[in-house]
């Protein structure tokens, strides 16, 4: 039986997640954010905890489930942090799948895997925990995504393209088949990746040049 949710964090990734459990039917009991939640967010009206710490006060791990609702973005490693955390503390984090995704039913996908709308996940990828594949970004065939990846928005990975934990591929870059990208890499956004990326590496586009 699905138990309750809590969503930490009441930014914009956090509301996309809501409106599609909402969606879903799922109960949202509680979101975690020091500041006010706007009026127009799914979050409106949900009981606010406003720190970590009340939450681990007021819903132990048996009670509830959560979702990690902040944002991935190269340079601040908040969303791999209280995953972490709260792991530690015995919480567990659900899936958040999108009905407008197309995943395929032999993709192996691990706790906290978040697929927003849009996405395509093909046949025998694997997609490692607490991973974000956002918005119209496609994961081809037999790809196995380290954990806590974020595959941005439009972002493209062609068959068995391997990458470490915490690797961001920018919106609409496109990485080839078998490319290898090593952990805490940055492939920036519009790049084509066409040889393995060394951990730690960033990679941006070349700079545009008039020719004539």
């Amino acid at each position: 039986m699905s138990r309750p949710l809590v969503i930490i964090g009441a930014g914009g990734h956090a509301s996309v997640l809501a409106e599609i459990l909402l969606t879903e039917g799922r109960a949202i009991i509680a979101v975690v954010s020091p500041e006010d939640i706007n009026d127009n967010s799914p979050l409106s009206g949900i009981n606010r905890l406003k720190t970590d710490e009340e939450l681990l006060v007021t819903y132990s791990s048996k009670q509830v489930e959560l979702v990690n609702g902040m944002g991935a973005i190269p340079g601040n490693d908040l969303h791999f942090r209280l995953f972490n955390y709260f792991s530690e503390h015995g919480y567990s984090f659900v899936s958040v799948i999108s009905s407008d995704a197309t995943v395929s039913k032999y993709a192996q996908l691990a706790d906290g895997v978040q697929i927003m709308a849009g996405a395509i996940v093909q046949t025998n990828a694997s997609i490692n925990m607490n991973c974000i594949v956002n918005s119209g970004a496609i994961i081809e065939h037999d790809c196995c995504i380290g954990a806590h990846n974020h595959i941005a928005p439009s972002a493209t990975l062609s068959g068995g393209v391997i990458t470490g934990s915490q690797v961001h591929i920018g919106t609409g870059a496109c990485v080839i088949q078998s490319i290898k990208i090593g952990q805490k890499a940055v492939v920036g956004a519009g790049c084509t990746v066409v040889r393995d990326v060394p951990e730690h590496q960033v990679i941006v586009p070349a700079r545009s040049r008039i020719l004539r």
